[in-house]
């Protein structure tokens, strides 16, 4: 992993994805490389070659920036984060999110984390704090072995699914992203993040050229079909709805 420190020249950016006025990415790349990730695209910007997943630039003066532009920024809602995962494995040590957090907090912001790490039960004297925060995680599979495949550094799918017990059992609202959908069993699925999140969002896999020669490796091809997004999509809103918990599709 290459790991280098960077001073940023903003870090509360405004953002167009709906339902949140503003964006933190205290990182540049993450730890955990996902095969899928979207946010590879920021190679272009950053001029790296090593491949995503690889590298990571720290930006270190985020909190102190944050702060300076908090004191002009309209209240909204800020997502934590959105190209990059703001509890990636550096986030230990580096602790941006944390002071990022500490920052909005005095501003009273609301916030919404996603996140794929149990790291971030480390801040829920923070999360206490905010009268208006929600903390997700993307759960894309029920099955170990193809989070192997497709997410090979990130955390359990266990260690997720507990974190979101903890968050639960401390009051703080919680909800499952589960996009892109990888191979699943809707039925287990369903059945793991029960009584545990209050709404669901579910998105197919929107970038597909990422993944078709991993997919066709590891001859999950039929998972790639539109049919498979569609009925499954189907089969987990009516199972999670049945349960009381909300669901938004994104496709």
């Amino acid at each position: 992993m290459k790991v280098r420190e960077i001073f940023s020249k903003t870090i509360l950016t405004k953002t167009a994805i709906s339902s949140f006025d503003y964006c933190i990415n205290p990182y540049v790349g993450c730890g955990h490389g996902c095969r899928y990730c979207y946010a590879s695209f920021m190679k272009r910007f950053t001029g790296h070659l090593e491949p995503w997943g690889e590298f990571v630039d720290v930006k270190v003066n985020a909190p102190q920036l944050l702060r300076r532009q908090l004191k002009k920024a309209k209240r909204g809602t800020v997502a934590l984060s959105t190209v990059t995962d703001p509890y990636q494995p550096l986030e230990r040590d580096y602790r941006l999110t944390r002071a990022c957090l500490e920052a909005l907090l005095d501003y009273q912001f609301s916030v919404n984390i996603l996140t794929r790490s149990p790291v971030c039960l480390r801040d829920i004297d923070l999360f206490k704090q905010f009268k208006d925060i929600e903390v997700g995680f993307s759960i894309t599979t029920h099955d170990e072995a193809v989070k192997k495949i497709f997410e090979p550094h990130s955390p359990s799918i266990e260690s997720r699914v507990e974190a979101l017990r903890t968050l639960r059992q401390e009051k703080i609202g919680t909800y499952a992203f589960i996009g892109p959908m990888l191979p699943l069993d809707p039925k287990p699925l369903v059945a793991m993040l029960d009584g545990l999140v209050d709404d669901v969002l579910i998105d197919k896999m929107n970038y597909m050229n990422k993944v078709k020669s991993l997919y066709r490796k590891t001859k999950l091809d039929k998972y790639l079909e539109e049919d498979y997004f569609y009925y499954i999509g189907m089969d987990l809103k009516e199972r999670f709805e049945k349960k009381g918990i909300a669901v938004s599709m994104c496709y």
